[in-house]
């Protein structure tokens, strides 16, 4: 390498050493605008056209919902509801695909309207401790002697 290539070699990498790191880096420019609103926790009005009960307020929960409570999701009538009810306990809500019980249209109808809760496992029995009397050695056999063979001379 020559000298003058050198020289421009130096050059190049000291005007890369002195950019700000900024520039390499792949940012987005910042925002200028104003930030949104946060949203309302109020619910939203509903239109005057529709009807309210759209969606339920209430989840379902698949494990113990009765057969007309499961008939009034989308898409589930006597039948499915009676899938349901016999596939049951679910652990949880998508148990409705991987038993095979309702198809994943119908499953993505109900989703955010029903929950799988797990029934609560029985209170378990206080114990209670009572005074067993202390164990004893079993009691010694009595030594037996058996006579020894009579000899005969």
């Amino acid at each position: 390498m020559s000298v003058r290539s050198r020289l421009l070699a130096a050059i190049m990498i000291g005007a890369l050493a002195a950019t700000p790191a900024p520039l390499f880096a792949q940012t987005s420019k910042p925002s200028t605008t104003t930030p949104a609103p946060a949203p309302s926790t109020a619910p939203a009005p509903v239109p005057a056209g529709k009807p309210a009960a759209d969606k339920p307020t209430e989840l379902i929960d698949i494990n113990s919902a009765t057969k007309d409570q499961l008939m009034t999701l989308k898409g589930i009538g006597d039948a499915r509801s009676d899938a349901i009810i016999k596939g049951r306990p679910y652990r949880a809500k998508n148990d409705l695909l991987t038993k095979k019980i309702v198809p994943q249209s119908v499953y993505n109808d109900i989703k955010d309207s029903i929950i799988a809760h797990q029934a609560a496992a029985p209170a378990a029995k206080p114990t209670t401790t009572t005074a067993k009397p202390a164990a004893t050695a079993p009691a010694p056999k009595p030594a037996t002697t058996t006579p020894a063979p009579a000899t005969t001379k």
